[in-house]
């Protein structure tokens, strides 16, 4: 099979869903052009920002992207290249993109509320706490997962003790985008820099910070480079939208956007043929193609992630309605685009039928690097630049999911019919709260990506299947249709159910096998059943709603 006819069916695929189904779902549920925004209406400075449609743009694609649309393609590729490619474009258009649509559609229509506030509003105060321990629960394995997938990106040390210059140069230019974006966004605030000015300023920015990254690489160890994106999580929480998070989101969009860019025109040039089979067999390495492969594709397909990205952030940033369409359908489909993407490079470069050694980092980097000195890059430049781009998607979700923790945990002691005692004020303090939700992930972190990523799988998906049933609740007692949205939240609920009760074995066989370490295989259990009982709750109160 040929790679560019692969991604060249994904975009038309993608695009006709945009225009077909998409507008279909507006049109369905319709927009008020004319109407105020939460963002407007309720404007404070701090988490409600009107931003322009790109902006917002920027912030949801970086906050949703992440390492997923590049790791679990690739970790899936196992399976062959058609089971991951069928389910990145059924997933991604009638899954993931409706979920995003639908949750930050229904929190433009109800004052920007997060999903835990609309669960109550619609559903009762019992589904509401239910869910938000859930969600906090979950930021937990994210913030966990994709800090220890930064520390080790990160770290200026090889193995053998030699110095690993693609991952000191990425950590430099890391560290310059946080006070770049600082910079920026309070030159921005201050100024009131139209939006052409302000992509010329940005452009700037983004060559002067990786030119001077490459040329001052930060040599310092995993370990201290976990503590540092702890600290810059808890900073990235408790600093306005405007200050940091946004304007480090419309900054790093040029990276992003620029690597599906550079790796869809190196497919062009190159036209690389798929070196895997199309299809490997229904068991793999022990794992089975049901539940695995839809729980290792996660972000590319059905995200349950997204939606507290939609509902918690971007819709208090939306202007205008018409920015639905755009930011909720469309930034998920350009992040299926690059699930694509990964997965033809990956599969290009695979030898034997079987893909290149390495993490899926360092496969897609090294291949989209390949594909850049095509261009005259020199090696090493671009692949510090693919680093730096993947690494900007880790941050862009783990400052994000951050907020997003932190949030669900103030709300969940918080209650609007009754005055909070002493001891919940200290919790739900903008600092304790965030102080308590990454404490909990760093000692999650100390387990390893490896060890975490399959329960954050599970987990992740698990939410996706809860936010649909939530968002079918909202649009049936609304009176708008929702049939779209059963057959989604069904399949994902089965599947995700399946593929824990698989982890919450593997784990109890470590325990028997006498490998057991409960700092590590016990938390993860303690998580595990907690959100297997939270979920079957939470199901159960919209279940009932729905069918009352």
């Amino acid at each position: 099979m040929n790679g560019l006819t692969l991604v060249g069916i994904a975009i038309i695929v993608l695009a006709l869903a945009y225009l077909l189904y998409g507008r279909w779902l507006v049109k369905t549920w319709g927009i008020d052009p004319s109407a105020k925004t939460p963002a407007i209406r309720l404007e404070d400075g701090q988490d409600y920002v009107p931003a322009s449609r790109f902006t917002v743009f920027s912030h949801q694609f970086n906050s949703i992207a992440g390492a997923g649309p590049v790791t679990g393609p690739i970790i899936a590729a196992m399976f062959g290249w058609l089971p991951a490619f069928l389910w990145l474009l059924v997933g991604g258009i009638f899954f993931g993109a409706v979920q995003d649509f639908t949750a930050l559609y229904a929190s433009v229509k109800n004052d920007g509320k997060s999903m835990g506030l609309i669960i109550e509003k619609y559903i009762g105060r019992t589904g509401r706490k239910l869910f938000l321990l859930f969600c906090w629960l979950f930021t937990l394995l994210v913030i966990a997962a994709f800090a220890d997938i930064l520390a080790g990106t990160f770290n200026g040390f090889g193995k053998d003790g030699s110095q690993n210059v693609p991952g000191a140069a990425a950590a430099s230019i890391s560290v310059l985008y946080i006070f770049a974006a600082i910079v920026f966004g309070f030159l921005i605030k201050k100024y009131n820099v139209g939006e052409g000015m302000k992509f010329i300023v940005g452009a700037v920015l983004v060559v002067i910070i990786l030119w001077a990254g490459i040329q001052n690489p930060l040599y310092f160890n995993g370990d201290t480079w976990r503590v540092v994106v702890f600290a810059y999580c808890f900073i990235a929480s408790v600093l306005p939208m405007w200050l940091l998070k946004q304007p480090r989101d419309y900054l790093s969009i040029f990276l992003l956007l620029g690597m599906i860019f550079g790796g869809a025109v190196g497919i062009i040039v190159a036209n690389p043929t798929i070196e895997m089979p199309a299809f490997v067999g229904w068991s793999v390495k022990n794992q089975p193609l049901f539940p695995m492969l839809f729980i290792t594709i996660a972000c590319g397909a059905v995200s349950g992630f997204h939606s507290l990205v939609s509902s918690g952030t971007s819709s208090k940033s939306i202007s205008n309605e018409t920015d639905i369409l755009p930011v909720g359908y469309g930034a998920m489909l350009v992040e299926t685009l690059l699930g694509v993407v990964a997965l033809v490079i990956a599969c290009s470069a695979a030898q034997g039928g079987g893909l290149p050694t390495g993490t899926p980092f360092q496969i897609f980097g090294n291949a989209v690097g390949g594909f850049f000195t095509m261009f005259g890059l020199p090696a090493h430049v671009s692949t510090c630049i693919i680093m730096m781009c993947v690494s900007a998607l880790a941050m862009t979700t783990i400052d994000a999911v951050t907020r997003i923790g932190k949030m669900s945990l103030q709300e969940f002691f918080v209650s609007e019919n009754k005055e909070p005692n002493f001891i919940v004020k200290i919790i739900t303090n903008n600092y304790v709260a965030t102080i308590i939700t990454l404490a909990l992930a760093y000692a999650l972190c100390l387990a390893g990506y490896a060890s975490i990523w399959p329960l954050f799988g599970a987990a992740n998906q698990l939410l996706s299947a809860l936010v649909l049933t939530a968002l079918a609740v909202f649009l049936k007692v609304t009176g708008r249709k929702g049939f779209m949205l059963y057959v989604p939240m069904t399949f994902m609920f089965i599947v995700t159910m399946s593929a824990l009760i698989i982890s919450v074995y593997n784990i109890f066989v470590k325990l028997s096998g006498g490998n057991f370490v409960f700092m590590v295989d016990g938390l993860q259990l303690i998580i595990a059943l907690a959100l297997m009982t939270l979920a079957v709750l939470v199901v159960s109160n919209c279940y009932k709603k729905l069918v009352k």
